[in-house]
């Protein structure tokens, strides 16, 4: 076994659980390190699809008991009202995602193209910012239909690697008149069916590149996510709580510039 990719398995793996649900885009991370590691092909691109199942199942241990308590209740109607709100905000980017994949994996998976997404996102998050803004819905089971589907319509955004899809989804869910905390959680269980409906269909695409001897690699690099995941998920909704988005704003501008100047 090598140990040198098993140890760039383990660091991507925590990149990918460290920055899939905040704002500052795992996808452009993952870009960029791997240019860094040198890790790079069809199948460091398969290993990067795994390794989100890990992250994802690491917000779906944190929120276990509502999606079981969902899943227990589908006859009823708050249950019913939830599920459908997910359904409406999923569809967008699911439609748009399924039409446009080729081009978009062709053309906008590089290191300038995030570079410059996660810039234009940082400075979009300070404008949100500025805005006073007055919630009307506290909790993710008051959310309307409609503002579901304004969520949903953010969410395409992040089909352009380095957006975020959780940056553009909380976003999106501010200035639909969300609260922090709800904007923040739906935006993890949005991200359940969307990430594995995008993950599923990579992996089937990718088949033909998955083989017995990288089971150690992508074992390395799902258990990290999810560890991961798991950690940052819970860190994150304590801080939103009590801060705005700006220092991931910052973040967003400082990194992404680096990244262009590096790169460029």
């Amino acid at each position: 076994m090598d140990n040198v990719l098993l140890l760039k398995a383990l660091i991507l793996g925590i990149i990918e659980g460290l920055t899939e649900f905040l704002p500052v885009s795992s996808t452009g991370h993952l870009i960029i390190m791997n240019d860094l590691l040198d890790f790079t092909g069809e199948r460091a691109k398969t290993f990067d699809i795994f390794i989100q199942l890990g992250a994802v199942l690491g917000v779906v241990w944190c929120y276990r008991h509502k999606v079981l308590s969902v899943l227990g209740g589908l006859n009823q109607p708050p249950a019913q009202r939830f599920v459908l709100n997910l359904a409406i905000a999923f569809l967008p980017a699911a439609c748009v995602g399924f039409l446009f994949h080729n081009a978009i994996k062709a053309y906008l998976f590089n290191p300038v193209s995030v570079a410059i997404a996660l810039i234009v996102g940082g400075v979009i998050i300070l404008l949100i910012e500025r805005r006073q803004f007055q919630p009307r819905v506290m909790s993710v089971d008051d959310l309307r239909p409609m503002d579901a589907l304004k969520v949903g319509l953010a969410q395409m955004l992040a089909l352009f690697p380095g957006v975020s899809r959780s940056g553009s989804t909380i976003m999106g869910g501010l200035l639909s008149g969300l609260s922090r905390t709800a904007a923040t959680e739906f935006s993890f269980f949005l991200a359940m069916p969307t990430m594995f409906a995008a993950t599923l269909y990579e992996l089937y695409k990718s088949r033909a590149l998955l083989h017995a001897e990288d089971g150690a690699i992508f074992a390395t690099g799902f258990i990290a996510a999810f560890l991961t995941a798991l950690v940052v998920v819970k860190l994150f909704l304590a801080y939103v709580a009590r801060h705005d988005f700006t220092v991931f704003a910052y973040y967003r501008i400082v990194f992404g510039t680096l990244v262009l100047l590096y790169f460029w």
